[in-house]
């Protein structure tokens, strides 16, 4: 089975960051914020801290230096966004990918949208810009609906609203977090696709969720195989069924004739290399009685 391994929950409770600060915007007085508010400005990358919310866990590294080799001839196009937490101190509401390639560039300051924004709206001002304008693995993105709904305290109706997606889509990426971790770890690593984890979530048992995604990987399976695979472990009957072997062309020819003699529809049942059994229904004592006179005659 393909190595995955659990990896932590995004960013800490922000219960536990509302104990941490009570005020967010502790050293700067009213005026101040007001006249920062809205403000675009060059800030010295060494006094921004990244964001505790962002909900992106791993960075590809290929595309920063890409960031970064574009920002090196053009500059920073779009401005990152913060929110002053302290004296001369900024934390990021997003942005991370340009904040980080302009630190692998060596530049000393980035130009910045300045916010003002509690715990509570930086954590939805980060989750939904990040779900809205950034790749997000598929777990990552469910994750994201999850700490709207637990944090923020949205519905999946607003949460439809916030972010411009079907309640019915939320609904889907949500149902994702009910998969084994190793399989949601799977699916970040990409070994499985999102229509993969889909088909498997309908498995109960976290057991057979873990053989199915071995067979996925092992057989490579098309997320249409991997359907139908769960269809036939969750009504192993029509499995059966579907699987009863041909009744083949000699006894084919000679059903009718059977039926004729006994005047009743006869069943046939084949088993293995042409085995099988014949059934005579009957309806009544006399009907039992008459078929058997049939079987005793020359």
């Amino acid at each position: 089975m393909a190595k995955a391994i659990k990896k932590q929950a995004l960013g800490r409770g922000l219960s536990a960051l509302l104990n941490e600060s009570k005020n967010d915007l502790a050293g700067v007085d009213e005026k101040t914020a007001k006249r920062a508010m809205g403000s675009i400005i060059e800030i010295e990358l060494n006094s921004i801290e990244v964001n505790p919310f962002q909900p992106r866990s791993k960075f590809n590294e290929e595309q920063l230096k890409e960031l970064a080799g574009s920002i090196k001839e053009l500059g920073v196009i779009q401005p990152i966004t913060v929110r002053k937490i302290g004296q001369n101190k900024f934390q990021l509401v997003s942005g991370e990918r340009r904040f980080r390639a302009s630190k692998m560039l060596g530049r000393d300051t980035i130009p910045a949208f300045i916010r003002l924004a509690n715990d509570q709206e930086a954590l939805e001002m980060a989750l939904v810009e990040n779900i809205q304008r950034q790749d997000l693995d598929p777990i990552e993105i469910a994750m994201s609906y999850q700490r709207l709904m637990d944090e923020v305290k949205l519905t999946q109706d607003q949460m439809s609203q916030r972010v411009g997606k079907k309640r019915s889509t939320i609904a889907n990426y949500l149902r994702l977090l009910k998969l084994d971790p190793i399989i949601q770890t799977g699916m970040r690593d990409g070994f499985i696709s999102m229509g993969h984890g889909r088909a498997i979530i309908n498995v109960a048992q976290s057991a057979d969720q873990l053989s199915i995604y071995e067979q996925i990987i092992s057989k490579k399976l098309s997320v249409r195989a991997t359907e139908e695979l769960v269809k036939n472990h969750n009504d192993p009957k029509k499995k059966s069924k579907k699987n009863t072997p041909q009744i083949p062309t000699f006894v084919k020819d000679s059903v009718d004739e059977i039926s004729d003699f006994f005047g009743q529809k006869i069943t046939i049942k084949m088993g293995e290399k042409d085995n099988g059994s014949i059934s005579i229904p009957f309806h009544s004592k006399e009907d039992y009685k008459r078929i058997l006179k049939l079987l005793k005659s020359d």
